[in-house]
């Protein structure tokens, strides 16, 4: 799989998503950041970007059958895969976690401070993404769905309370976009995950259990944003013309 410096971050990750971890371990945002070219990315990182599209290349020789699949899907259908992988697992996680990080402030708070501030930063991030879903779910997914349905059998374009499809992906965005930079402030707060010395094994399970909410939700905001808004701002287009 050949690169330019040209394509989009979000679109190398799209085709292939092991390309993540080099961006991850390069410290480019792949989700919220997929819009910017390899190019203005490198620039901004400080890198080589010849040297980063080869390590690139060398991981998209690894087949990815997941993200193949996801390519394949109908908007509906990726819809539909998102809620139930991604969406589920976030609720499922949150009650978890705020009890454990409850716990370890707790008996640990007096000796990392830090923490208190990580359970306040993941306690409104947890509430913005509860409603950031039910914004998805009530409104934004069943529209795409009537898009592609509209698409599908030649009829009009459908009505909608919020206008294009583009003004609630422009929200849908910008709430990515808050939830990431939160996400990044509890990574750094906690050095990257970093389990000390004194922790009991709830705070080492904490820790891990935030570190793969973030990877969970980086993977998340990318098959919104690189994959699934692109795609049904495309077919609106398409049908109006």
């Amino acid at each position: 799989m050949k690169i330019s410096s040209h394509a989009s971050v979000g679109e190398v990750v799209k085709m292939n998503f092991n390309t993540a971890s080099v961006f991850q371990e390069n410290n480019i945002d792949f989700c919220c950041g997929g819009d910017k070219t390899i190019s203005e990315a490198c620039t901004n990182a400080g890198l080589d970007t010849d040297q980063l599209i080869g390590q690139l290349e060398t991981i998209a020789e690894q087949i990815d059958v997941v993200s193949q699949y996801i390519n394949d899907l109908s908007l509906e259908e990726l819809s539909a895969y998102i809620v139930k992988r991604h969406h589920n697992y976030v609720r499922e996680s949150i009650p978890a976690i705020k009890k454990n990080l409850e716990k370890i402030c707790q008996v640990h708070g007096e000796h990392h401070p830090e923490l208190f501030e990580i359970n306040r930063l993941f306690t409104d991030s947890s509430g913005n993404l509860t409603m950031h879903m039910q914004k998805e779910e009530l409104m934004l997914f069943p529209f795409i769905r009537r898009l592609e349905i509209s698409s599908g059998n030649g009829s009009t374009l459908p009505q909608s309370p919020f206008g294009p499809v583009s003004n609630p992906i422009s929200t849908m965005l910008a709430e990515h976009l808050q939830e990431g930079d939160r996400f990044d402030e509890i990574s750094k707060l906690s050095d990257n995950y970093r389990i000390p010395e004194d922790a009991c094994s709830t705070y080492d399970v904490t820790l891990k259990q935030l570190m793969d909410f973030e990877n969970d939700l980086h993977r998340h905001i990318h098959l919104e944003n690189n994959i699934l808004f692109p795609k049904a701002i495309e077919l609106e287009k398409q049908i109006t013309k």
